[in-house]
């Protein structure tokens, strides 16, 4: 136990009682203690880099290049994606993977380049390795996107896993985004990221790193082309970027940089080049695509820790239903639960919970359920007693169980990393679902505990199964709460096949998006966490998981009326719209801040209710594409500069431009536009871009921007849906994609594709279809129209 877990154990004495924090000093010193008999030490290294080439043998899309001290294995997927691994290391098996690797394509070959080098020439990206083992990327034009320099690694001379490095340059132009969640986002900055999944231990903002979902996945946006690179290895890393600088002309450009260190391998790697949405859909189409939410669950959610009983969440749900605000959620936190423990209920405080969800039920309004990974350790817990039988607990390097100090107190932790424990946990959600739940939030689950805040839960040396090859927790740690989603988002697929499930995760990895979402964890109540909440929505879109959103107004303090209402016309634009605040923020209902907040916030609400038809068809797009909801400015226009700075506003789909309020004192704000004609959906009045224009933004909304000719689906005043159009510019066509669907089942609704153009003096809307353009099944109301009469 070093000095820094000695500090953050003697934090937690402070932060959640003597007694607890007594037992989490103790379970950092059995931490220590299990590490430094579990690990071997790493004693004397070995150098190594692959030395110059020595022969190469071509293969199905790409072969085999061989080198004097490493072998490099390169090929290109059916789906444009590039794979090479070093050492013999192939795509599986992968966490990351969504079943098995995609089938390469057999017209690309490697073939002899000059000065000794390979090169592999496919339809969307060539790929040339060096005579001494440098790979470099490039356009069919033959620009260079990325050259990965010679990695060196490092070998322990006794044995054991390898630490390596890889330096990587990239455009001078080119700007770095992604990593999964990150604060100081979404453009990433000169500075070191770390690949750790991490619990802070307290509120988090801008400048905290990491956080609880970590991934070696980078989107770089240059002028030439956009590529995504995944690192497809979950030990601990960091990753060290360097934009670059133009020469203004002079032909000396430094080229950005990109240096990653990871403490294990395998040495592997996957790229994907072309546009924004070229790439997700690559990307998508190799980590699967995204869990389907329930439509119920892309309305309004409410939170807190601390509703104490079950008349207090009555009170609530009974303050939205008066006051005629739509609400759509209630998630209950670990309160409800009985001393704490996972799969209970406490039966003084909530007596009648099955009846609740049934009574709220009625109201249009689910019940979603925290659930944590760590077990109370202690026999009479059924779960516990279960796992114990069943052997599924985490156990250290000397065969005892793991424990550490969670909110029951002393827990065991399931080994998600197990097949068969997965299996075990999934059936434990039937209790939940009795109890009348609908959903689930993952908590916890870096894992975490008040003994390690801000490392790990278990000891690096804990073993782990990983699918029957084992391990330690080094390789486990990032993995763990996407393997626990996993076991859920199945669990609930057998127990409950008719519905899909519902799940999200403060914490994951690479292909997460499969199980749920995930949000935003605990950010600090303030305007740079407004800002930080933003910037990890739009990250985690851009590593392929669409569904997140903030605790609006942060999870602990007390938010002015101001900001949490500044916060809420924000977060009702985002993919997961959930207000939420720790033990101490106090209430966060809108009626809570005043008249004036309850009335804005009221507006925000009914737009929200609104657009559901437009979120629902995002979220189908975003299963089937792996677009996100929320998009960067720069996503239809990756060469547009100026855009890919922007980082205070959003694309919502590819209809609506959203430019939230976030500083203090603001009623009106410059908006960058990208190119085209947009409306400012309140007063109509339109702006040509590209280029920055100041827009009104009272108080009672925050700026909404439509892009010209755009065709969404809302939700009509009797319910039904209907089509909203904006106008085109005159000369022009619009489009847009509609995605019916039945709620919370299986079908997979055909898209309705529509097209607005101008007739005379009139806007019309057609259905586009086999058999040509015809009369839209939905109602029509065109907007933007001031020199004309309406559809047609």
């Amino acid at each position: 136990m070093d000095g820094r877990d000695l500090v953050r154990s003697m934090k937690a004495v402070g932060s959640v009682g003597m007694a607890q924090g007594v037992r989490a000093v103790r379970a950092a010193w059995r931490r220590g203690r299990a590490d430094a008999a579990g690990l071997p030490p790493r004693g004397a290294e070995r150098a190594r880099v692959p030395g110059p080439v020595r022969e190469a043998e071509p293969g199905p899309g790409g072969g085999v290049v061989r080198f004097g001290r490493a072998e490099l294995r390169i090929l290109v997927a059916v789906n444009g994606a590039v794979f090479w691994g070093w050492d013999g290391a192939g795509p599986e098996p992968s966490y990351a993977l969504a079943g098995r690797a995609p089938e390469p394509d057999p017209r690309a070959v490697l073939e002899p380049d000059k000065d000794g080098g390979w090169r592999v020439v496919a339809e969307r990206v060539t790929v040339v390795v060096s005579r001494h083992g440098a790979v470099e990327v490039r356009t069919p034009g033959g620009v260079m996107l990325r050259r990965d320099l010679p990695p060196r690694w490092w070998e322990p001379v006794e044995g054991g896993p390898a630490r390596w490095m890889q330096r990587s340059e990239v455009p001078a132009d080119a700007r770095f985004f992604g990593l999964g969640g990150r604060a100081s986002g979404p453009r990433l900055r000169d500075g070191v990221y770390r690949l750790w999944n991490t619990d802070p231990g307290g509120a988090f903002g801008p400048g905290d790193d990491p956080l609880y979902v970590t991934m070696p996945v980078q989107m770089v946006v240059a002028d030439a082309a956009t590529h995504l690179v995944f690192h497809d290895t979950s030990w601990d890393g960091t990753v060290t970027l360097r934009e670059g600088e133009e020469g203004a002309g002079s032909g000396h450009d430094r080229p950005g940089t990109c240096e990653l260190r990871l403490e294990g391998g395998p040495l592997r790697c996957w790229v994907m080049v072309g546009t924004p949405a070229r790439v997700l859909l690559a990307w998508a189409s190799l980590t699967g695509g995204a869990a389907l939410p329930p439509a119920w669950a892309l309305g309004h959610h409410h939170a807190r820790w601390g509703f104490g009983s079950e008349q207090e969440v009555r009170r609530v749900v009974a303050g939205y239903r008066e006051r005629g605000l739509p609400l759509d959620a209630v998630h209950l936190d670990i309160d409800h639960f009985d001393g704490h423990q996972v799969f209970t209920v406490d039966r003084e405080r909530f007596p009648g919970l099955s009846r609740l969800a049934g009574d709220v039920r009625g109201d249009g309004i689910r019940l979603v359920s925290i659930v944590d990974p760590a077990v109370k350790a202690a026999a009479g817990n059924a779960v516990y007693d279960s796992g114990t039988a069943a052997d599924v607990f985490v156990r250290d390097a000397s065969g005892r169980v793991v424990r550490g100090v969670v909110w029951p107190g002393e827990a065991a932790f399931p080994d998600f990393t197990d097949a068969r424990v997965r299996k075990w946990w999934g059936r434990w959600y039937e209790e939940r679902l009795a109890q009348g739940f609908s959903g689930f939030w993952h908590d916890m689950n870096e894992p975490t505990s008040f003994a390690a805040f801000g490392e790990t839960t278990l000891p690096r040396s804990a073993r782990h199964g990983l699918e029957g090859r084992g391990g330690d927790h080094r390789e486990a740690h990032n993995v763990y709460a996407l393997c626990m989603a996993e076991a859920a988002y199945e669990g609930l697929r057998e127990l409950s096949p008719q519905q899909r499930p519902f799940v999200f995760s403060r914490s994951g990895w690479a292909g997460m998006q499969r199980y749920g979402g995930t949000w935003s964890g605990d950010v600090a109540t303030g305007w740079p966490g407004l800002r930080a909440s933003l910037s990890l929505v739009m990250g985690m879109g851009l590593c392929g998981v669409p569904y997140s959103g903030p605790d609006v107004g942060g999870y602990d303090g007390s938010p002015s009326p101001e900001l949490f209402l500044r916060w809420f016309q924000m977060a009702a634009y985002l993919p997961l719209f959930r207000t939420h605040a720790g033990l101490r923020a106090g209430r966060r209902e809108p009626w809570e801040f005043g008249p004036e907040v309850l009335e804005h916030a009221r507006v925000a609400l009914l737009e929200r209710r609104r657009l559901l038809p437009y979120f629902v068809t995002l979220a189908h797009l975003a299963r089937r594409t792996g677009a996100p909801y929320v998009r960067p400015l720069w996503w239809n226009a990756p060469e547009d500069r100026a855009l890919r700075d922007c980082e205070d506003a959003f694309l919502l789909g590819n209809c609506l431009l959203v430019a939230p309020v976030l500083d203090p004192g603001t009623d009106r704000r410059a908006v960058r536009l990208p190119r085209g004609l947009w409306y400012d959906t309140a007063t109509g009045r339109a702006y040509e871009g590209p280029g920055q224009v100041l827009v009104e933004a009272p108080r009672s909304r925050i700026p909404v921007l439509a892009r010209a000719g755009a065709v969404l689906p809302v939700r009509g005043e009797d319910g039904g849906l209907e089509l909203e159009a904006w106008a085109p510019a005159r000369g022009r066509t619009g489009s847009g994609l509609v995605v019916p669907d039945a709620g919370e089942g299986w079908e997979e609704p055909g898209i309705e594709r529509y097209v607005s153009r101008w007739q005379g003096r009139r806007v019309v809307v057609r259905r586009e279809g086999e058999d040509g353009e015809s009369a839209p099944p939905h109602p029509v109301r065109v907007r933007g129209v001031v020199d004309g009469p309406g559809p047609s």
